[in-house]
């Protein structure tokens, strides 16, 4: 993949503003931008994108609309922090953790034929205070900035790399986020529209839904947030 890069220094969102390029630019066109006044996460939730942080979206035109392209921005990131000597694992669907608090999250939306994926990674940005808790950074973890420009690159190299994986076989890149989450075995919370489910998870299934195991029942979700692991 060849990529086509446009920096700016302050944008609303890096996602809304390649939608409106979509007319205009091919597949592998990328938005990064220093700061994000209205960065989005899953459902609409603000994302904070002071500078300092990592704020993109690429352009993507798969063959088909498939949910799992979402791990392709999940893995690409995994490989990048492990490049920097930083250990993460991914949280279904669509986060990146390191320990027990979220350093990455990756979000796509469609328009029309086109995948938008943003990708929002903390690197040097300082984590607000009231998100120390559940949230860190890149320089938090190695206790020194880190260069925002090797993270792209190596970010896009991964990334490639990721989208070709999917392309051709898209059950290799679930079977690569199974072995890089850490919530198959555990019990979980997953927070669904109107219904909670407390089970435990089974596996991430090749279509890339969770399957857990609710008072010996086998469910499948498809979309969900988990919130909660229980520790038992």
């Amino acid at each position: 993949m060849e990529w086509n890069v446009i920096r700016l220094d302050e944008v609303d969102s890096t996602n809304e503003y390649a939608k409106k390029l979509i007319p205009d630019v091919s597949e592998g066109t990328v938005v990064v931008a220093k700061r994000q006044t209205s960065g989005r996460g899953r459902k609409g939730r603000a994302w904070a994108s002071p500078e300092g942080g990592l704020w993109m979206s690429v352009i993507l035109k798969p063959p088909m609309i498939d949910p799992r392209l979402v791990f392709v921005g999940a893995l690409a990131v995994s490989d990048t922090l492990r490049d920097f000597g930083i250990g993460a694992w991914i949280k279904w669907p669509n986060d990146v953790w390191v320990g027990n608090r979220k350093i990455s999250g990756v979000l796509t939306e469609v328009k029309g034929d086109f995948v938008i994926m943003g990708v929002g990674l903390n690197v040097n940005n300082e984590i607000p205070d009231g998100l120390k808790e559940t949230a860190t950074s890149m320089m938090e973890a190695l206790g020194e900035p880190v260069d925002i420009g090797e993270v792209l690159e190596r970010l896009l190299e991964y990334l490639g790399r990721w989208y070709k994986t999917f392309l051709e076989n898209p059950p290799l890149v679930v079977e690569e986020v199974r072995g890089r989450t850490m919530l198959i075995g555990k019990e979980v919370r997953v927070l669904l529209d109107g219904n909670d489910l407390v089970g435990r998870v089974i596996t991430i299934s090749d279509d890339g839904s969770l399957i857990l195991d609710v008072d010996g029942q086998t469910v499948k979700v498809v979309y969900g947030d988990v919130s909660v692991r229980i520790n038992r």
